[in-house]
């Protein structure tokens, strides 16, 4: 057949490859035209972006440098907002403050403070305490006195006292809260205790150069006070502050200020950078400046700029391309997003993918028209074969049967009376006759099964009334003795018993004729899924078919090759099973075969019962 086709097939692919090359060349040049379109766009794209980096890069330096004085300011006056400042010099974070309290739940200035109030009113040594609380005592006497200048006197040696004797934070503090406290007045306070509050006492005083005021060093101190012992003097802060008139809107601000904590500087900083999207550092002598920065705001003048300087239209905007948590601000990438560019990206995209789908469907109608004529040609060399092989197979499967029938027949007629050695005659032409009989009725079913003209006769089947009616189709197929063994007891289907005979009578008839043991050895039985249906599997114990040949078994009129003597057939058999099954919404595979036999599966979807 190949030899036939071979003028066909060059012819064709010639004509293929040249079609082919011209489509190749055809679509290199849409390629070609969609990358200009989309560099063309891709470079307005980019000049707009660079601009808008430097614009940024510009806006974030100015920025930085008008935050510079408040900066300052906020690191030496703890009332100064810090919120969105950051300074670290010679690695100490000065800002943003770390306003996270001391762990645990213990209340030790609060005790403090609870401790020097009950010495005070029930006059009990009080220890390290004596010599302040005896100072605070006599000033508190002054005052009520209303020694104004005895006043002055004993709080200014108080707190000069309390000055030599420096104390903890979670010590003085508390003292001098009290110290307030018991010696305000409203707005008769003596300057000096009312000093103790905000603005802190004069140098001179003792050398009070750290104090400034209760306000602040709480603030200042924050993270040596559990969250209970801030809370307790920040109450008591504010409490007297109104008392006195002292401003606590900045120190309540301060106190409810949430700290950034601690950001993690890149130990090279070489140029500004930006820390994820919300801060921006540069290294300025030893010390590292940042602020915090909403990128997508500082992009709004920019962007309005730009429109307003026709570069891109209203629907246009810039955003700051994805990168890493540190980006130095030579490595800073905008995008420029516009709907109408994206429209126009479209717009060339959906034309070249318009015209990949003409040459597609041109290679492919070229494809098509090749494979069809392929095709078209081994199909009717096909048919030409199999229908010379299905003329002489038949007509020498028909003419064996005949002439034993006609031989037979005639020496019956000469003999029949005469030798005892011809009894056994019409036995064999009846099993001739039967085998015509068999092998018309394959064909004759295979014919109108294919032809879609048979009408299935349904009806509740039990399989194992199907068997002694086997055992009788098999009686005269072959000398040897033929054993059958079923299990399909109860087993029931909803099918055509005509059909259902033919099929295992085919297999049956295979497993006589590939067979070279005595006795035939055919096991029947079914293995039922529950709620899926129903296999039945039919073994035999022949010579087996090549794993390579299982589905080819199938094929029309195709016949197994097997040493030893001609086994005769039209090669319908199996490939009338399959087609019955399929009737039956079924079907019939090879589950296994070796040199010990053969079993057949026929597939039965409807459940058994």
């Amino acid at each position: 057949m190949l030899r036939r086709l071979l003028p066909t097939l060059v012819a064709l692919g010639c004509g293929l490859l040249a079609l082919g090359w011209g489509l190749v060349s055809l679509q290199r040049i849409f390629s070609q035209e969609r990358d200009d379109a989309h560099a063309q766009l891709r470079s307005r794209r980019d000049a707009l972006a660079h601009a808008a980096e430097e614009a940024l890069r510009q806006n974030l330096a100015k920025k930085l440098d008008e935050s510079i004085p408040p900066l300052h300011a906020a690191v030496g006056d703890p009332l100064e907002p810090g919120e969105g400042y950051y300074i670290n010099f010679r690695g100490y974070q000065f800002l943003p403050r770390l306003t996270i309290p001391m762990p645990g739940t213990g209340t030790p200035a609060r005790d403090v403070h609870a401790l020097l109030g009950a010495r005070l009113k029930d006059g009990a040594p009080a220890g390290e305490w004596e010599p302040r609380l005896t100072r605070l005592r006599a000033a508190e006497a002054a005052l009520a006195a209303r020694d104004a200048r005895g006043t002055a006197t004993r709080v200014e040696e108080l707190l000069r006292y309390h000055a030599a004797n420096r104390l903890t934070p979670e010590q003085e503090l508390p003292f001098l809260l009290l110290v307030v406290e018991r010696l305000q007045r409203g707005p008769a306070t003596t300057p000096l205790v009312r000093a103790l509050l905000r603005e802190g006492l004069p140098e001179d005083l003792g050398g009070f150069a750290r104090a400034s005021g209760l306000q602040r060093d709480v603030l200042r101190e924050r993270s040596r006070f559990t969250r209970a012992d801030f809370d307790f003097l920040h109450a008591r802060i504010v409490r007297v502050s109104a008392a006195l008139g002292e401003p606590t809107g900045d120190f309540l601000a301060r106190a409810g200020e949430a700290g950034a904590g601690m950001l993690v500087i890149p130990e090279e900083l070489y140029e500004p950078t930006l820390l994820g999207e919300s801060w921006y550092v540069a290294l300025r002598g030893e010390a590292v400046y940042g602020i915090a920065v909403d990128l997508e705001a500082m992009l709004q003048p920019i962007t309005q700029d730009m429109q307003a300087r026709g570069l891109f239209d209203a629907t246009g905007r810039l955003r700051l391309r994805a990168g890493g948590a540190v980006r130095p601000l030579s490595t800073l990438k905008l995008a420029v997003d516009m709907p109408q560019w994206a429209r126009q990206e479209a717009d060339i995209d959906a034309r070249y993918g318009l015209k990949t789908l003409l040459v597609a469907v041109c290679g492919g109608l070229a494809v098509a028209i090749f494979a069809l004529a392929v095709v078209a040609q081994q199909r009717k060399y096909r048919f030409l074969e199999l229908k010379s092989d299905f003329v002489a197979t038949v007509s020498h499967e028909l003419r064996t049967p005949l002439a034993s029938i006609r031989l037979l027949g005639e020496t019956l007629e000469r003999k029949l009376a005469q030798t005892p050695e011809v009894r056994d005659y019409p036995a064999r032409i009846v099993q001739a006759a039967d085998g015509l009989h068999f092998l018309v009725e394959n064909i004759l079913s295979f014919n109108r099964i294919d032809k879609g003209r048979w009408t299935l006769r349904t009806s509740r089947v039990r399989l194992e009334e199907l068997i002694p009616l086997l055992r009788d189709d098999l009686a005269n197929v072959t000398n040897v003795p033929v054993h059958i063994t079923s299990d399909l007891e109860g087993v029931e289907l909803e099918a055509d018993p005509g059909l259902l005979r033919m099929v295992f009578s085919n297999l049956g008839r295979n497993a006589c004729a590939y067979n070279r043991r005595s006795p035939v050895e055919i096991s029947i039985r079914a293995q039922m899924i529950p709620g899926y249906g129903c296999t039945v599997l039919f073994q035999d114990n022949g010579i087996g078919i090549p794993e390579s040949e299982w589905e080819n078994a199938f094929l029309d009129f195709y016949r197994l090759t097997v040493p030893g003597p001609e086994v005769h057939g039209s090669g319908l058999g199996l490939a009338l099973c399959r087609k019955i099954m399929k009737l039956h919404r079924g079907d019939i595979q090879v589950a296994s075969s070796g040199s010990e036999g053969t079993t057949f599966a026929l597939i039965f979807n409807e459940p058994a019962r």
